[in-house]
């Protein structure tokens, strides 16, 4: 759907924060408007549904697992959306080129893409531009970033998260320590994103020592061996393991345990993620800080389309706030909804 027919659907809208976008003072009608919104609270009445097109990622990971449900949950039809699901391939970025531009085809009125590849979407961004079909980037960015070719970017701030953690490791070791770091895959931009933001905060810190980095692997196990090689290398003289996710940072646990060592205690580990696996091993002792990234982005998401059918403009770049832990009690855990 073109702009220029998102502005017969305009209403007036007010921002709060950095995501939250509603409705003021009318009963307008837009299409998809929450089902919630009745004459009683003065809020706008569907019309029609909002198709939106959704291309995930397809990862298995916990915090895309729990990204996807949320995105899903958010879309429903009680909530004035028709979801159009397309589940890519981690590792096959044509699959998700091809579902995107099946979606441009389909005349969608919005797309959502999630996509663990910064580069080689130009093209069919483009096409989608040249269709007046919105794009919304779900967590991963494009290189080059041109903001044109997309509404705005939902993210949980890759940057941001590893900041928390470097900030963390200040307080923890005012002294310094000899670290090594966990990477995500090599040539990702969440990887660049999470290792610029370290950086960020130690450039000034010559007293942390970086022994190494490394991509640690796509599962807990790889993690584990990785760990264990790099301990034996530096004769398990490193006081803090950085890991850019949960499932590297419990693996490290583990090969830090294997090795004789006591996590916590000879060996601080802090991760980038928030799932409920890594806050039971936060809670155990096993990990020493958790930065989460929130992967609730989907009522954020839901609150930009109606924004934007409902013909107003959305900041290019919106960060869901996340929070951090360096410790946590079983009632909050068990409150997790991930």
């Amino acid at each position: 759907m073109s702009i220029t027919k998102h502005m017969a659907h305009a209403v007036t809208v007010v921002a709060v924060g950095v995501s939250l976008f509603g409705l003021a003072g009318c009963s307008t009608a837009i299409k998809g408007a929450s089902a919630v919104n009745t004459a009683a609270t003065n809020g706008p009445v569907i019309t029609e549904m909002v198709t939106v097109g959704y291309v995930s990622n397809g990862a298995d990971d916990a915090w895309s697992v729990a990204n996807d449900a949320d995105i899903r949950n958010s879309f429903t039809k009680a909530a004035g959306f028709d979801l159009q699901y397309s589940p890519g391939g981690t590792s096959d970025q044509k699959s998700q080129i091809d579902a995107f531009g099946a979606l441009v085809d389909d005349g969608v009125d919005v797309i959502m893409l999630s996509t663990p590849d910064a580069t080689g979407w130009e093209s069919a961004l483009r096409r989608a531009k040249d269709a007046d079909i919105p794009v919304i980037l779900i967590d991963g960015g494009i290189e080059p970033d041109d903001a044109s070719l997309y509404v705005t970017h939902i993210t949980a701030g890759h940057g941001e998260a590893a900041k928390a953690v470097a900030n963390w490791g200040l307080s923890t070791f005012p002294d310094g320590a000899k670290y090594y770091v966990l990477e995500g895959p090599s040539g990702v931009d969440t990887v660049t994103a999470r290792n610029a933001g370290w950086d960020s905060v130690m450039a000034d810190h010559p007293e942390f020592v970086k022994v190494g980095a490394q991509p640690g692997g796509s599962s807990a196990e790889a993690a584990t061996s990785v760990t264990a090689a790099m301990l034996e290398a530096n004769a398990n003289d490193v006081q803090l393991i950085v890991a850019q996710d949960d499932e590297m940072g419990l693996g490290a646990a583990q090969a830090v345990t294997d090795a004789g060592l006591t996590p916590g205690v000879d060996v601080k580990i802090a991760t980038i993620g928030g799932s409920k696996a890594a806050l039971q091993a936060l809670l155990e002792g096993r990990l020493s800080f958790v930065s989460e990234f929130n992967p609730l982005l989907g009522t954020t998401a839901a609150e930009v389309v109606n924004t934007i059918e409902g013909g107003a403009t959305v900041d290019s770049l919106i960060v869901v706030p996340s929070h951090t832990f360096a410790s946590i009690t079983q009632e909050e855990l068990d409150a997790r909804p991930y």
